[in-house]
């Protein structure tokens, strides 16, 4: 059973139409279960694919604030061998970011082969964030979800699997979080008056998110929406949808690295059978 809801490219994305408190029927204990059981197949997969070193992985997440985008980066951290992967966060750009073209800075973090990348937050800022507060009309927001589409798309002819996560939460939910972030000293310095005031934004913040995952989601770069008003089945939805992705390049990978351990028995062989005439 599918656990996030697939966006199709030209196809309209209503977020309303879909329900943040999704669970596919599922009891968190249930949940636990089966992520137990996922886990260990996402690192076997993640640790072929660094041994490989054929493709590369990048994983975006996108969500409004409080919907879990850290929260899910630490339990993807608990199965993912942490020599082949990084953490890349994009928060408003530096100066030196700003004198570039917007996809400088996002273009540097792109993962090599057989090394594994997350985006917490992306190059889907600009057509987000800036968006919303009017710093681009929509005609450059068009031209821009053009580029970021010819910009994945290279990515994925050089080997990047991708992978794009929006983290859809409830308006309800997401008061909820930051009420509890406000009342817990150890949490409240994440929040910013600036928190609360996006929160009027809400309905502009959903059209920028329909738009863009509308026009910037094809075959190789599909865009995953996951009901996360539940943490739990928000972290096992996205490792379920890791492993299915995944899984199909197995076969390649075990190929090639079975080719790369016949080469070297055979230059062990003669390595040792030249020892061995030496010793005669």
């Amino acid at each position: 059973m599918e656990l996030t809801t697939l966006v199709r490219h030209g196809e309209p994305v209503q977020l309303a139409e879909i329900d943040p408190g999704f669970h596919a029927g599922l009891g968190k204990e249930q949940a636990a279960e089966r992520l137990e059981a996922l886990g260990p197949k996402l690192a076997e997969l993640t640790d072929l694919l660094f041994a490989a070193g054929m493709h590369s992985l990048l994983i975006v997440l996108q969500g409004r604030d409080t919907s879990g985008k850290d929260g899910l980066i630490r339990r993807l951290l608990t199965h993912i061998n942490a020599q082949s992967c990084r953490v890349a966060p994009f928060k408003q750009p530096t100066a030196e970011e700003l004198a570039h073209d917007y996809l400088w800075r996002v273009h540097a973090q792109a993962p090599a082969r057989g090394s594994i990348v997350l985006f917490n937050r992306s190059h889907y800022e600009d057509v987000l964030v800036v968006r919303v507060h009017g710093l681009v009309d929509a005609d450059e927001c068009s031209e821009r979800y053009r580029e970021i589409n010819a910009f994945e798309s290279m990515l994925h002819r050089n080997g990047a699997i991708i992978l794009k996560f929006m983290l859809h939460i409830s308006d309800e939910e997401q008061k909820e979080r930051l009420l509890e972030r406000e009342a817990d000293v150890t949490k409240s310095w994440k929040l910013t008056v600036g928190d609360w005031e996006e929160r009027k934004l809400w309905p502009k913040y959903e059209k920028a998110y329909e738009q863009a995952m509308g026009h910037c989601s094809h075959e190789h770069a599909r865009w995953r929406i996951v009901a996360s008003d539940h943490k739990w089945f928000r972290d096992l939805a996205v490792v379920s949808a890791l492993v299915d992705e995944l899984e199909p390049y197995r076969a390649g990978w075990m190929a090639k690295l079975e080719a790369q351990g016949r080469e070297q028995v055979r230059l062990l062989k003669e390595y040792r059978a030249g020892e061995d005439a030496g010793a005669v």
